[in-house]
């Protein structure tokens, strides 16, 4: 068995610790009551609340003095302290002075010091067995606990790795564009240069963020689809259905964009004649009080190829759902007949802390 420290211990009240005294005290008493050791009740309650008493105090002095020791010796020391004292004790509540009759005569009267430390012995071994599972007990939940704080820690840095993976790629083939068009169409470059400062101020501002709302995620994919659009002219066209309610629903950052980026790298661009762009949200009811949050992303473009891999963005999507939401974040992906791609998103539907609705209902 370990050694056992006080600081192994988790704080308690001095009341719970009387309170448990008293109750050892008490069984004690009616124990020696029903055996038949020729006391009443009340006296055999005196003897061991003093005996019980005394034995706490030299334990609690030893466990704190400077010099260690430990509790393999702290008990019995506190015993053989103890047990004295407390007929002195009771003696003093007017109970016989047993140490008085024990030095007179110790041939007749040895069973009572006998008893008394037999009963303190099995006594302190309940408190030991008692301490120690508490103990116990108490460093397992600090065990747990740790370990709980290193999973979130864990997965905050996967979800920051995860989110700086989805930084927008497209960046350069932007600037390539903005540069040519600023020769042949100054307006549209000055408009496509204020459509790539809104996504990037709100691109990098997301990867700061834990949650953020639909509104904001559908912001920040509107300056995505802008810039596309004006890079790929009438071979793209979108829109953006958001039913009503759920602008303020809560989202993790950047889940959207990589959705509606695989749609144009590989459904639009892809495509001789490109497609459409549909974005829509809406709630699904899925009973006892449960309602989940459903992101679609559907493109008219080239569609699902053989042998091509979801890629690091959709990856990084699944990975980032099942460490936030486990089994009960999805994203599935269907064929969109006659051609292109249905890419749906599922996650519960929460609304975020600081939206007008959830003030409001507080």
């Amino acid at each position: 068995m370990p050694a056992l420290r006080l600081r192994d211990l988790p704080s308690r009240h001095w009341w719970q610790e009387l309170a448990l005294m008293l109750l050892i005290n008490i069984a004690i008493a009616l124990v020696l009551t029903v055996v038949g050791n020729h006391n009443t009740f009340a006296s055999n309650m005196i003897f061991s609340n003093c005996i019980g008493f005394s034995i706490s105090c030299c334990n609690y002095l030893l466990c704190n003095q400077r010099l260690e020791i430990s509790w393999q010796w702290r008990t019995p020391i506190a015993i053989i302290c103890g047990v004295p004292a407390g007929f002195k004790l009771a003696h003093f509540f007017g109970e016989p002075d047993v140490m008085l009759f024990l030095w007179r005569n110790p041939e007749s009267e040895w069973r009572w010091l006998a008893s008394a430390l037999l009963v303190s012995s099995a006594a302190a071994v309940f408190f030991i067995l008692f301490y120690h599972s508490v103990a116990y007990k108490h460093a397992l939940e600090i065990a747990k606990r740790e370990q709980a704080e290193a999973r979130q820690a864990e997965t905050l840095a996967q979800l920051a790795m995860l989110q700086a993976q989805i930084e927008p790629h497209f960046l350069f083939n932007t600037l390539a564009n903005v540069h040519s068009l600023i020769t042949r169409d100054a307006a549209l470059a000055q408009t496509m240069l204020e459509h790539l400062n809104q996504y990037l101020r709100a691109s990098l501002s997301r990867t700061r963020q834990s949650q953020t709302s639909l509104a904001d995620e559908i912001d920040l994919v509107r300056a995505l689809l802008a810039i596309s659009q004006i890079r790929l002219g009438d071979r793209l066209r979108y829109q953006i259905t958001i039913a009503e309610g759920l602008q303020h629903a809560q989202l993790p950052p950047l889940l959207l964009q990589p959705l509606v980026e695989n749609a144009l790298e590989h459904g639009i661009e892809p495509a001789v004649n490109g497609g459409e762009i549909s974005i829509t949200a809406q709630l699904s009811d899925e009973g006892a009080s449960k309602q989940l949050l459903r992101l679609r992303v559907s493109d008219t473009g080239q569609g699902l190829q053989i042998g091509n891999s979801d890629g690091v963005g959709l990856a990084n999507v699944r990975a980032r759902l099942q460490s936030l939401y486990g089994d009960e974040g999805r994203l599935a992906l269907y064929p969109n007949a006659p051609h292109g791609v249905i890419a749906e998103l599922s996650l519960p539907y929460r609304v975020r802390d600081d939206s007008p609705l959830e003030r409001a209902s507080a």
